[in-house]
């Protein structure tokens, strides 16, 4: 469905993006992962030819995207991060609009208006101005504007930003019907709990460079960190003196103890602190997590 090869964009100085490829299989889920600023909303503009490229190619459905961005624009759907609405227009007037923009009209865009509304939750509120809508429905808008000319390939740009858990949640349903139709779609988010829940294969793009790539199976077996948490009421240092921990990280409100064998030095580390009588709130095997593999490669410290 889409061929990624060897992009390449800069903004002045600033190199963007560099020598990028993957691809995404036909019918699938596939996420974009990575810290704000690394690259994943450049990479997801110039699929949709909203910028172009320096170098490197891009073909979707077998088209190039520099020879034949039109009718690839026919049939991809973009939800950018920053909504595209018109608070003083109702959500059905936004819809007529975005509608007439990618060339749906009449009696077949009013059908289609029906429908997204219906998909998104939001018929009954169709009528209002969007000025009106809570920050999860102005989001969800936004998907419906992008779903109206029925798109083949959906592109989404961190689409649960600020929105409530509901919303979210009516977000992940709508996603995973539109694969059951055999809707492609690209998902591009930070949060690990969402590319756990929805994503078949994925991308961690870390300064302007994909460093991993596959499926989640293949990143935990490569990269999860094997690791014991420990919480206690005592000295925490003294957890690092335990034999067997090659690496200690604050983690929530205790400590990440990383191990080549955590079952062993979960076994240590529970008669190491019966034995000093210090108090333990919280002693388990860290589950593989894509949380993890994305600390290990992108590091701890938050950037933009």
């Amino acid at each position: 469905m889409l061929e990624v090869r060897e992009l390449v964009k800069k903004y002045g100085e600033k190199q963007a993006l560099r020598q990028v490829s993957f691809e995404v299989k036909a019918g699938s889920c596939f996420g974009l992962l990575g810290p704000n600023g690394a690259g994943k909303s450049t990479a997801m503009k110039i699929i949709t030819g909203v910028t172009g490229m320096d170098q490197g190619t891009v073909k979707v459905f077998g088209l190039d995207i520099k020879k034949d961005a039109d009718p690839i624009r026919r049939q991809v759907g973009y939800v950018p991060q920053d909504l595209t609405l018109y608070d003083t227009l109702s959500a059905q007037d936004n819809l007529i609009f975005f509608g007439e923009m990618y060339g749906v009209r009449g009696a077949e865009l009013r059908k289609r208006i029906r429908e997204v509304l219906e998909k998104v939750g939001l018929s009954d509120r169709a009528k209002d101005p969007v000025k009106s809508y809570s920050g999860g429905m102005k989001r969800r808008i936004n998907i419906a504007a992008a779903l109206l000319h029925k798109p083949r390939l959906v592109i989404l740009d961190e689409p649960t930003v600020g929105i409530d858990p509901q919303s979210r949640n009516h977000i992940f349903e709508m996603i995973r019907e539109l694969k059951k139709d055999g809707v492609t779609l690209i998902y591009s988010t930070h949060y690990m709990e969402e590319v756990e829940a929805l994503c078949d294969d994925i991308a961690i793009i870390d300064h302007g460079s994909v460093i991993a790539q596959g499926s989640l199976d293949r990143l935990l077996d490569e990269y999860a960190i094997k690791a014991v948490y420990a919480e206690t009421e005592g000295d925490p240092e003294a957890l690092k003196t335990v034999p067997g921990v090659t690496k200690t990280t604050p983690f929530g409100k205790g400590w990440m103890l990383e191990a080549a064998d955590p079952l062993s030095l979960l076994a240590e580390l529970s008669a190491d602190l019966k034995e000093r009588q210090q108090p333990i709130k919280a002693l388990e095997l860290m589950r593989p997590s894509l949380e993890s593999v994305f600390l290990r490669l992108t590091g701890t410290s938050l950037r933009d």
